[in-house]
């Protein structure tokens, strides 16, 4: 039963109709025994026969369907009658029926699966999420419930598999093999160009900054008996002649010795590719990376920020993470609209669900309807079907009553043409 057939004022309601109802059937039933009454005192005139036989058939008849309708709810008069008060004695067998007759009717396979189909659930939802209120509400929906889920997480076991995920996938990556076959594309398409520019420059300043000391260093390396305006002679021409060559070299990409740079920086990376000493020092490296301990606090604050900026977007309608799972929901109910063959697969993932459900689940629904309505108490249960269908079961009274009037008038009259 649904929470409003519980409610209070529904019962109330309910009442004063069924009692209103009642009194009027009962009212037709005694105004025919009034009736049948009087015409024993009206005298022996024609009419009054017909009266007497409509008003005695007429209280039969509604005396018969008061005893039929009150049987089905309580024993009529207080009198344990065999085959009376057939709700509360059979409640528990009404539940197991309900039970069958839901899952027989409603929860058959076949015909689930069929009005799914008919249903086009993919459609369907396609075009709810289309609307960007709905969007926006499912996003903020699934915030939500994420922003929940994490705050049941253990920080402390989330850091530990955060962190052995990490090692697991760093523990995949061949980070050797990897970087020198990426150094080699590099330099197959010319990209390290500016960095050897870049390091020709660096050498060209790094050789001036050091010019005092390179000349002491001549110096200590000449013979003593090298005059010093020799050495100062051949240090200068030294000097300007390798700052020129490199000036040239870093000023002509067409230089010889670039190509020539450039062919052996290609065939080190070609031969590190498949290095297994490259390898291991390349492993090494990104053992000790990971396993660094900023590397590892690093992830630590990396998942304390996850949550926190979770929970923002659940308090924070205007949060950027909403916004942009708004726009996903958007572009996946867009595409669920065009896409035919994405919507025939959820379809017919809906059709399978709905029939494994029924098929797995179908018996318990009905042990479910049966069990719930053997702990309904009887009379209870009794008294609350009468509230929900008894003020139509007063239209039989009423009925019975005037039909049984009126067969009474006909029988008389049949019995005085043919008597």
């Amino acid at each position: 039963m649904t929470e409003a057939l519980w409610d209070a004022g529904w019962d109330e309601r309910r009442a004063k109709r069924l009692r209103t109802m009642k009194q009027r059937a009962t009212g037709l039933l005694v105004a025919a025994a009034l009736v049948f009454i009087a015409t024993h005192f009206m005298g022996d005139a024609t009419w009054v026969g017909y009266l007497q036989a409509a008003s005695e058939a007429a209280m039969v008849g509604g005396v018969a369907d008061w005893f039929a309708v009150t049987a089905l709810f309580r024993h009529p008069l207080g009198i344990p009658i065999p085959h009376t008060a057939l709700i509360p004695r059979g409640k528990d067998a009404i539940g197991k029926g309900l039970g069958e007759f839901v899952t027989r009717n409603f929860l058959d396979s076949d015909h689930l699966a069929e009005r799914v189909a008919d249903a086009d659930p993919a459609g369907a939802l396609a075009a709810w999420l289309a609307d960007p209120d709905h969007a926006t509400s499912v996003a903020g929906h699934a915030a939500g419930i994420i922003a929940s889920a994490s705050q049941t997480l253990d920080d402390k076991a989330t850091r530990a598999h955060l962190q052995q995920w990490v090692g697991n996938a760093t523990d995949r990556l061949e980070l050797g093999s990897l970087s020198a076959t990426l150094a080699a594309s590099v330099i197959e398409r010319g990209h390290h160009r500016p960095i050897v520019d870049a390091a020709l420059t660096g050498l060209q300043h790094a050789i001036a900054e050091s010019q005092p000391s390179l000349r002491h260093r001549v110096y200590q390396e000449s013979p003593w008996w090298v005059p010093t305006q020799v050495d100062d002679a051949v240090f200068a021409r030294l000097y300007l002649g390798f700052q020129r060559f490199l000036a040239d070299l870093a000023a002509n990409p067409d230089h010889e010795l670039r190509h020539k740079l450039d062919e052996a920086l290609l065939e080190a990376a070609h031969q590190a590719q498949t290095s297994p000493e490259w390898r291991e020092a390349a492993a090494q490296m990104r053992d000790g990376l990971v396993n660094h301990p900023a590397t590892q606090a690093w992830i630590d604050g990396l998942w304390a920020d996850l949550r926190r900026s979770i929970s923002e977007a659940a308090d924070q309608p205007e949060h950027e993470w909403r916004a942009r799972l708004a726009d996903l929901i958007t572009g996946f109910a867009e595409r669920l609209r065009t896409d035919a063959e994405l919507r025939d697969r959820i379809n017919h993932g809906a059709q399978t669900l709905a029939r494994t459900a029924a098929q797995q689940f179908g018996g318990e629904a009905a042990r479910l309807i049966a069990s719930t309505v053997e702990k309904w108490d009887a009379n209870d249960t009794s008294r609350r079907l009468e509230l929900q269908v008894g003020r139509d079961l007063q239209f039989i009274r009423i009925n019975g009553t005037l039909v049984g009037g009126l067969v009474g008038l006909l029988i008389h009259a049949g019995t005085r043409a043919f008597g």
